[in-house]
């Protein structure tokens, strides 16, 4: 089992909740020998543009506050769905309809899975 990056965690869900994403969800999925990470978080912004400001929101954070940078990212180019790549944490930020279609969280149900409420 391995241990959460709780400071890296709140911090992307600050980043998240800064731009007004959404239905932020987090997936443990330490206990998972297939896992691609440790953790998933999951979000989603109204409009292209709003999934851009979120996932920028994350990279400038995290960079800012825990000098750190992700491995890769993806998705800019139809900011339908953005991924960042941190390694142990994975961060998608969807526009809805794409997170319904993909559904990360029933494809990793046998994860621990967390809701956070929306603060609007």
């Amino acid at each position: 089992m391995t241990k959460p990056n709780t400071e890296k965690i709140n911090e992307i869900v600050e980043a998240i909740t800064d731009k007004k994403g959404s239905k932020i969800t987090i997936l443990d999925m330490g206990d998972i020998d297939s896992a691609p990470a440790n953790q998933f978080i999951i979000c989603q912004g109204k409009s292209t543009s709003q999934v851009s400001s979120i996932a920028d929101s994350v990279r400038e954070r995290i960079q800012k506050n825990l000098n750190s940078k992700p491995y890769n990212y993806d998705g800019y180019k139809n900011s339908q769905w953005i991924i960042i790549d941190y390694g142990d944490i994975m961060v998608h930020v969807f526009l809805p309809e794409f997170r319904e279609f993909y559904n990360l969280e029933d494809l990793w149900s046998d994860a621990k899975i967390t809701s956070l409420p929306d603060l609007d």
